[in-house]
């Protein structure tokens, strides 16, 4: 991996890293399960299953001794899609050293996009309800192509969007799927340990480093020798 001094650019995940969501999640999930006349989950139970994405999170709500039935999982993602078509946003609070690294990191000179397993239709609605959207000059979402994280492809398609090669790239995220994501893709990467993560704790060891903020990410974006000043 190269040293921080010659990263180009920055990708970040958003539900996690740079927003917490899991309320609105969690009142949507349990909305879908209520209308489908089914018992309500957790907070803890819906924190694991955030991070693979919304069909993901839709299967697991519904799977109990079982995984649902295909019809069942595409009735359960439709009411799900429009509760929280009403609900994102709603809750959703920015984690602390959010704007002050995203300024940070643009003071730099340094690109920045999203790239998130969440759908479009609910990604820039969320970063334009929060305040973030203008950080951003490339936005990936979960369907703009046909992978996901950990799959590379978002991470490269949006290194290709901000014009920055992979490995002059930084990822920043908060799980598991970041680090492989990224890892597949020849970027360096840095995790958050507030996150979901699927109710694991990131390990250190699998990260180029874990950063208390986006500041932190910042300063070692910005740092030749690579660790925070």
């Amino acid at each position: 991996m190269p040293p921080p001094s010659v990263i180009r650019s920055v990708t970040l995940d958003l539900d996690g890293t740079l927003l917490d969501t899991l309320d609105d999640l969690v009142a949507a999930s349990n909305a879908m399960l209520a209308e489908l006349g089914l018992p309500p989950r957790s907070l803890a139970e819906i924190r694991r299953f955030v991070g693979k994405g919304m069909a993901v999170l839709v299967e697991r709500c519904l799977s109990r001794d079982a995984p649902p039935a295909a019809a069942e999982l595409t009735a359960g993602i439709a009411v799900f899609q429009r509760h929280y078509a009403i609900l994102n946003g709603q809750t959703a609070r920015l984690y602390p050293g959010v704007i002050e690294g995203l300024d940070a990191l643009r003071a730099h000179g340094l690109p920045l996009a999203v790239v998130t397993n969440k759908p479009a239709a609910f990604t820039v609605p969320l970063l334009e309800r929060t305040g973030l959207a203008a950080y951003f000059a490339a936005v990936v979402s979960g369907d703009t192509l046909p992978y996901k994280k950990p799959r590379p492809e978002p991470i490269l398609h949006a290194c290709a969007l901000l014009g920055t090669a992979p490995e002059r790239n930084l990822h920043v995220g908060d799980s598991l799927n970041d680090i492989e994501a990224a890892r597949a893709a020849g970027c360096p990467v840095l995790c958050v340990p507030y996150g979901y993560n699927e109710g694991r704790p990131v390990d250190s060891a699998d990260c180029d480093a874990l950063v208390s903020s986006l500041v932190d990410a910042a300063r070692y974006a910005a740092c030749p020798a690579g660790q925070p000043r």
